[in-house]
């Protein structure tokens, strides 16, 4: 290979490195800097925890703890949906399972709630669906449950 040609290669390489290296965001100071508020990673670490929704008007509550829902009523007997899989995009976190032949999906974002009937506060909206039925209700990671009072 001539000199020139080298040196050619050389000297592409390194702008390469240094376009790349460029292409890295840094804070100040030169530490790398943290991902935009809306990064679909922070999204889903967010949800990837056990998390309950509950609403009124019927009453009813849904926890997710891992891949199982569980759904709760006063009537009829508890509902127990499997292989739940969980989507986020944004600020929402989409589980869908089946419990038995009916598809259930629960769908949270992140966002004020009041469940209308309590001074509890929710950090979480919630829409449970259940084959035809839709319930609308409130949101919490099961680490946060709102108490009265707190």
């Amino acid at each position: 290979m001539s000199r020139m040609r080298r040196t050619t290669v050389l000297f592409a390489s390194a702008l390469s490195a240094l376009t790349l290296a460029s292409c890295a965001q840094e804070a100040p100071g030169g530490a790398d800097a943290p991902p935009p508020a809306d990064a679909p990673a922070a999204a889903a670490s967010e949800y990837a925890v056990d998390f309950a929704a509950r609403g009124t008007e019927p009453f009813w509550r849904a926890d997710v703890k891992g891949t199982t829902i569980s759904i709760t009523r006063p009537e009829p007997p508890e509902v127990v949906a499997t292989n739940a899989a969980l989507a986020t995009s944004g600020t929402t976190g989409t589980w869908t399972a089946q419990a038995g032949t009916t598809p259930v999906v629960l769908v949270v974002t992140k966002g004020a709630c009041s469940d209308g009937m309590s001074d509890l506060k929710y950090d979480y909206t919630a829409e449970l669906r259940e084959g035809d039925a839709v319930f609308k209700g409130c949101a919490f990671p099961l680490s946060a449950e709102p108490r009265e009072g707190a």
